[in-house]
């Protein structure tokens, strides 16, 4: 009973609206969870809860009773800006989440369509061997097809205890957010309740997967050279110009000083330079944080477009997101140590 004070459940349940619950669900069953975790969504109200009256107290409440609001200011603008921070968080975890269970289910299908040709050729041979389809179907199983073998197995515990097939096979389908897993088992559905030969289309399915499969490996391959121009630009290229434009930019204001500096004394010189107000050493940092935030800006759009012309997907280029910032992060250091090894005279 003591856990049941805080309603760790009944908050998860009652932030998410009832029309949504089914989606919720269907969404939830792709990124392979049986259940929707209502009390971790409780959890995370409580987290928001505590993290906005932690701030509230910290700087909200310190900056209205520093000045000289009324009363009834005082409660409008606590209530607008604990509103304002809450949301806020709860933006922030939706957001978290939703990344998360969407990457859940873009690597959760990659895996389950690369064991999907393998699995159908299991299938096919059994049938071929005299096998009932909800034998071949338990019979195809194998650990090494992961995810997908787990899944196979439910679906074959359901339809050799009477459960029909068609409908075992659709639900599989909705667990996985593949078209080829839909088309696949829209196929099977349509042979099966035909009477047909389902081992002659399962061959016929494997074949045409075969070689979407080598067609997708001739596309990136065709486009690795377009991978490779982009990952040099970005991890080479970008940093060298940014640090050479530092330094020329340290030699250009070090210029200017010294021509400032000479030509308020000299009438022979026909033009004179104002005194330079800018201050150096702040501006030549700034321009330090403006090339590392460039630089990561650059790294994350190009990772992006590197997935698109490898994979096809943007989901598919998170892993190069920490190899191109990170890499371009250190060239640019890199770059900056040998160029000011070389400005050094000039300077």
């Amino acid at each position: 009973m003591a856990l049941r004070i805080i309603f760790l459940e009944e908050f998860g349940k009652a932030f998410v609206p009832k029309r949504f619950i089914p989606l919720l669900r269907r969404y939830m069953l792709k990124a392979g969870f049986n259940e929707v975790p209502y009390r971790f969504f409780g959890i995370l109200f409580y987290v928001s809860a505590l993290l906005t009256t932690a701030i509230f107290i910290a700087f909200i409440f310190p900056y209205l009773n520093k000045n000289d609001f009324s009363l009834l200011s005082i409660w409008a603008y606590s209530f607008i800006g604990w509103s304002a921070v809450q949301l806020f968080f709860a933006f922030l975890f939706i957001t978290l989440i939703y990344f998360f269970l969407d990457f859940r289910i873009y690597y959760r299908t990659r895996k389950m369509e690369e064991r999907l040709p393998d699995f159908l050729e299991i299938l096919s041979a059994n049938l071929k061997g005299g096998m009932t389809f909800e034998r071949a179907l338990w019979a195809a199983i194998k650990p090494r097809f992961g995810i997908l073998g787990i899944e196979m197995a439910k679906t074959s515990k359901k339809v050799m205890t009477g459960y029909d097939i068609s409908k075992a096979l659709i639900e599989l389908s909705d667990k996985y957010d593949s078209l080829m897993l839909k088309r696949t088992v829209d196929l099977l559905i349509s042979e099966i309740e035909s009477g047909g030969n389902v081992s002659n289309l399962i061959d016929r399915i494997v074949d045409n997967l075969k070689e979407m499969k080598e067609l997708k490996e001739e596309m990136a391959a065709s486009a690795i050279a377009y991978v490779i121009f982009i990952s040099v630009i970005v991890v080479m290229i970008s940093p060298l110009l940014f640090a050479l434009s530092f330094h020329l930019l340290e030699v250009l204001i070090g210029f200017i000083g010294k021509v400032s500096a000479t030509t308020v004394n000299t009438a022979a010189v026909p033009f004179v330079f104002e005194k330079f107000n800018t201050n150096t050493a702040n501006f030549l940092v700034d321009f330090k944080k403006f090339s590392f935030i460039a630089l990561f800006i650059i790294s994350l759009f190009s990772s992006m477009i590197v997935a698109i012309v490898e994979k096809g997907d943007i989901r598919g280029g998170i892993k190069y997101i920490p190899i191109f910032v990170c890499g371009s992060a250190i060239f640019y250091l890199l770059f900056m140590k040998v160029l000011s090894a070389v400005f050094s005279g000039i300077i």
